[in-house]
């Protein structure tokens, strides 16, 4: 769906994205512990990419750990962090050291301030969810990376707080969770958008936590909120409410709640390809016809 299209009850309002971000700033880091993880195994695949970049872009920046990470071990290159929301690029300004300094830039990942083919590598970690639009966004990145520069990314896939949007199904019919994409419908966008040599992979990963509450606290704190077009607009009610706990505790486990989040990590090339042989590293890599699963659990 396009995000202009109202009649799509998961159409994100990007307004409600930028505010959600921006209130979580402050506290973002503190909570993010999967983002974290995620944004490590991203960068550590990328170390498998044989370029020198002259321009890296991190979409969808937030605090700018990745940032950081990137102008370290791309001291040369022009290093950009790029997100929707002020206050995490605020935060950001944190990270960004005399001799490990990179730029900070707000901006839409669907309009992006940037020259045609002027960035070698975009690095994006847990950010493509947050468009509805994947066509459009990728159509973006495409447009700014360099025919032979490289689309490093993860974003999350249709079985993510799988437990979460069962609960609330039992309460009433309005929309809690966002919708994800099957890596299967990524890899035909990418290829859509015209990248080559698609890689995608999905990790499965299932966080615990004491109650209910507890996951709806950890979702805030980094900015998670519904902004979903059709969520509602009044407070919940108690009954509402016990009901979603009650459809909850079916998934107990040895005295925890599981929240099963679906990463899927994806790399491709610009229309010229890769000029060297490996592409991206890692026990997983596999074709998008071809899934694999993994699973942790802490």
């Amino acid at each position: 769906m396009r995000p202009g299209d109202t009649s799509d009850p998961f159409r994100l309002e990007r307004s409600a994205v930028r505010g959600a971000f921006d209130r979580a700033s402050a506290a973002y880091e503190a909570a993010a512990v999967l983002q974290a993880r995620v944004r490590a195994e991203l960068i550590e695949r990328l170390t498998l990419v044989r370029i020198a970049p002259r321009v890296v872009l991190d979409l969808g920046a937030g605090t700018g750990r990745a940032a950081r990470e990137l102008k370290r071990a791309h001291p040369r290159a022009t290093v950009v962090a790029l997100d929707l929301a002020p206050g995490m690029l605020r935060e950001a300004r944190r990270h960004s050291r005399l001799f490990r300094r990179f730029e900070r830039v707000c901006g839409d990942a669907f309009a992006l301030p940037l020259q045609g083919a002027s960035v070698d590598i975009v690095f994006s970690n847990l950010m493509l969810q947050w468009c509805d639009d994947l066509d459009a966004v990728l159509a973006e990145v495409r447009r700014v990376v360099r025919p032979d520069g490289f689309f490093g990314f993860s974003t999350f896939g249709p079985d993510t707080l799988r437990e979460l949007r069962s609960a609330w199904a039992t309460a009433d019919d309005a929309t809690h969770v966002n919708r994800f994409i099957d890596m299967h419908d990524v890899g035909d966008a990418l290829t859509r958008a015209g990248f080559v040599e698609p890689v995608l992979d999905v990790e499965r990963v299932e966080l615990t936590y004491p109650d209910v509450r507890a996951l709806v606290r950890d979702l805030k704190a980094i900015g998670a909120h519904n902004v979903t077009s059709a969520r509602p607009r009044g407070l919940t009610g108690r009954g509402r409410w016990s009901s979603v706990t009650a459809a909850y505790e079916r998934f107990r486990r040895n005295g925890r709640l599981p929240a099963t989040f679906e990463v899927v990590y994806g790399a491709a090339w610009g229309g010229a390809g890769r000029a060297s042989a490996t592409l991206i590293g890692g026990e997983a890599r596999i074709s998008a016809q071809s899934i694999g699963h993994r699973v942790r659990t802490e």
